[in-house]
């Protein structure tokens, strides 16, 4: 269940103790903004519903306005959902999570869109920096489709982005066994067992990882991390090459940039 928006900026958040300027040892997020949501599942229908969705995209502003309105005239579930994911587009992260959470709770749809909006709040706590309000949600959606791999994936990055890696790291071994060809899950084993200073299990799930999608900008970041870790310079120098190769722009690249910067500095610069 991917649940309409990304969570680049929460994925990011799972790195920031692991990806991020690796060569250091210090963590530097690169400043990046709340993704705009594309066509979200629908939990209402109506030509007043479709409209505050197309808005969001377009004037946040007026997104915001014209929901608001609507819910209190009665638009329900649609209206609050809209409100909902423009508050997201403007920035508002913790106002959409406790919106989307609210009508999850309230909403009188089917089990599936209920754990859908759970899912949407869990991404959005994560966007606000709230890691355990993102975990409750998660939980809330688990338990309504207990086998979802994309929201377990989602309580993974909730639990990593709180410091909790062994949990984070529970729910990913449950991922791995229902989809063993998940490579976000490797990767993201792979730097939590990497955190934990399991170095040998952490290389074990990004040979994985890589041998799956050999191109997977994650995957060599970390692969690059952890052969810097090993001492293989060489190795990471290719590693974060070959990343920017394959995806010069976002979140990764500027990372792959930052340790490779630190690289060329030398021990003197760490």
């Amino acid at each position: 269940m991917r649940t309409g928006f990304l969570i680049t900026a929460a994925c990011a958040a799972f790195f920031a103790g692991a990806a991020a300027a690796a060569t250091s040892g210090q963590d530097v997020a690169p400043d990046a903004p709340l993704p705009l949501p594309p066509v979200p599942p629908r939990i209402a229908s109506g030509p007043e519903y479709e409209h505050c969705l197309a808005m969001i995209s377009t004037n946040t502003e007026e997104a915001v306005r014209f929901a608001g309105a609507w819910e209190a005239t009665g638009g329900g579930d649609g209206a609050a959902h809209c409100l909902a994911l423009a508050h997201l587009a403007q920035g508002e992260a913790g106002v959409a999570a406790e919106g989307l959470e609210k009508l999850a709770e309230t909403s009188k749809a089917e089990g599936v869109a209920r754990a859908a909006l759970y899912a949407q709040a869990t991404q959005a706590w994560l966007l606000a920096g709230e890691p355990l309000k993102a975990y409750g949600s998660a939980t809330l959606a688990l338990v309504i489709s207990p086998d979802d791999i994309d929201l377990l994936v989602d309580r993974s990055v909730a639990s990593a982005s709180g410091g909790e890696y062994f949990t984070a790291i529970d729910d990913l071994n449950r991922v791995i066994d229902l989809d063993p060809s998940r490579v976000d899950a490797l990767v993201f084993r792979a730097a939590a067992w990497r955190l934990v200073d399991r170095l040998e299990l952490a290389a074990d799930d990004i040979a994985r990882a890589v041998a799956l999608d050999p191109d997977n900008p994650e995957a060599l970041l970390e692969r690059g991390i952890l052969r810097q870790r090993r001492g293989d310079l060489a190795g990471a120098r290719a590693d974060w090459t070959h990343l920017l190769a394959v995806e010069p722009d976002g979140a990764t690249a500027d990372y792959a940039r930052q340790n490779l910067a630190l690289l060329e500095a030398g021990p003197e610069r760490r």
